[in-house]
């Protein structure tokens, strides 16, 4: 019997994380800004035809069981690099460095090439029922500089890269689970299941970090990874609640690690959207949770007109946005503090 599953990783680049000079390539139409990739991942090639993802990295596997041993296995897959307005290019062909002009500029506007960098596939470790695939996809980006690889090794980079880096394990009676466990700082990256369920995002786009820090020989082409830090997917209702506070005009907010944004016991009259980083929940001097892109905090202290009930910390540098609480529907606020566990107006809820 022949058990298959995948794991598919996505990259896009959001709303102003672009930092220094290079947010000029991004006034001037030779780069610009993604739009988040579906909540549900239902058709890859569309997405990629569409150019609406700069970089997706598909592993897929199979394993073969007979009476519940594992006696084959194989792995399929690979990654894609594009950028929005044109078809991506399969990393297939790596080094080719001449593929179509990327950027989202009108076509009179100036683009630049994105060159894609070889897939990797380490050798599938096998275990006691189970078999754990790995993949690394990436390249060049296209943000409005010009990219080229070295013409004499195709691996050898001039410029930073992006990449992810998945886990697939397939086990015997079926299971299966994919994760991102490695991943370049910078664009963002939404994880999705086999079924297209989104699974996980990356916490943190670092583009400074990114910038500095991602080139040859510091990445999976030069033997070394990075670590990443993935969060849980915001519910239907936070996209929703995102969508409208991003429309409202939002107050842009930075905050520097260990930095507060509200403390317990302040009056609260803003809704936040996290729109970059992770914050720590913190209630009466300990953490509860810790909260990813696409969270919504705030609802609890503006429906019942009251105070905050938690801290929240920065626990790496975040981009919040924030917006008068009556602006947003208190029907939908109560929705959230209920989908959280808010036990009504005489409640105290962490949120």
């Amino acid at each position: 019997m022949r058990i298959e599953s995948s794991v598919t990783a996505v990259s896009w680049v959001p709303l102003d994380c672009v930092e220094g000079g290079q947010r000029l390539h991004f006034h001037v139409g030779a780069a610009q800004y993604d739009d988040p990739p579906p909540g549900h991942l239902d058709d890859l090639p569309g997405l990629l035809t569409a150019g609406r993802v700069r970089l997706a990295n598909q592993l897929q596997a199979f394993i073969e069981v007979d009476h519940g041993r594992i006696v084959g296995h194989g792995q399929s897959g690979r990654g894609h690099v594009g950028a929005p307005g044109h078809p991506a290019r399969s990393t297939s062909s790596p080094g080719s460095g001449s593929g179509d002009p990327r950027g989202a500029a009108p076509p009179a506007s100036v683009g630049f090439t994105a060159v894609p960098l070889p897939d990797l596939h380490p050798d599938p470790v096998v275990g006691d029922g189970w078999v754990r695939f790995g993949q690394t996809a990436g390249g060049l980006l296209s943000l409005g500089m010009p990219y080229s690889t070295a013409t004499t090794d195709p691996t050898r980079l001039a410029a930073p890269a992006a990449w992810t880096t998945l886990s697939l394990t397939i086990h015997a009676d079926g299971a299966s689970e994919g994760a991102l466990v490695g991943a370049s700082p910078f664009p963002r990256h939404w994880v999705y299941d086999r079924t297209g369920r989104l699974i996980a995002t990356s916490g943190v786009v670092d583009f400074t970090g990114w910038q500095a820090d991602a080139w040859d020989p510091f990445t999976p082409w030069g033997g070394r990874d990075a670590p990443v830090r993935s969060t849980a997917v915001e519910t239907a209702l936070e996209r929703e609640l995102s969508r409208i506070v991003l429309d409202s005009a939002p107050q842009w907010l930075r905050l520097r690690k260990g930095a507060t944004l509200v403390e317990q016991g302040d009056p609260g009259h803003e809704l936040y959207l996290l729109f970059d980083g992770l914050l720590a929940v913190e209630i009466d001097g300990r953490t509860a949770v810790e909260l990813g892109p696409g969270a919504v905090v705030g609802e609890v202290a503006l429906l019942e007109g009251g105070r905050r009930t938690a801290t929240l910390r920065a626990v790496t540098p975040c981009r919040v946005a924030a917006v008068p609480g009556d602006r947003i529907d208190r029907a939908a606020l109560a929705e959230l503090a209920r989908s959280r566990g808010w036990p009504g107006p005489a409640g105290d809820d962490p949120a």
